[in-house]
């Protein structure tokens, strides 16, 4: 089972550990980049340690665009030597029953950007009930589900 901590000063440096997959740098931003937005965006967002078992095993952070209005989720990841297991498809869930709370706002549209490359990601992300937008920007792509 896999539940969401809120990044705090007792496991922000957990965050720092977390590894990513050779090549799946590309991907996905480090938790200390995402953390440096969680903090310039404070008031809007909220960043999670993803943990199973009572160990961290990966990040991702819920972020309130006031101006579309929408939920977006940043920078998921999974631990390189944890992937495999099913934290992401676990995680996921998790992330959108929060959301479903709206802590930030009233919207009901979830957006990620998920990179063309990346088809395990994507297809997960399909699985939970996303779909492409047709919105790109670079190597990136847009999905987007409904919260229920």
């Amino acid at each position: 089972m896999v539940e969401l901590k809120a990044i705090t000063e007792d496991n922000f440096i957990d965050a720092f550990h977390l590894r990513l997959a050779p090549g799946q740098e590309d991907f996905v931003s480090h938790p200390i980049r995402s953390l440096a937005q969680a903090y310039v965006y404070r008031d809007q967002c909220q960043p999670f340690g993803i943990y199973a078992a009572g160990k961290m095993v990966g990040y991702v952070m819920v972020i309130y665009d006031y101006d579309i209005p929408e939920y977006d989720i940043w920078h998921m990841m999974i631990d390189e030597v944890e992937q495999g297991h099913g934290y992401g498809g676990e995680a996921l869930d998790q992330v959108m029953r929060y959301i479903a709370t709206k802590p930030f706002g009233d919207s009901d549209r979830v957006a990620l950007t998920c990179n063309k490359s990346n088809d395990i990601a994507r297809r997960l992300y399909e699985r939970k009930g996303f779909s492409a937008t047709g919105n790109e920007d670079e190597d990136e792509i847009e999905l987007a589900a409904t919260v229920k």
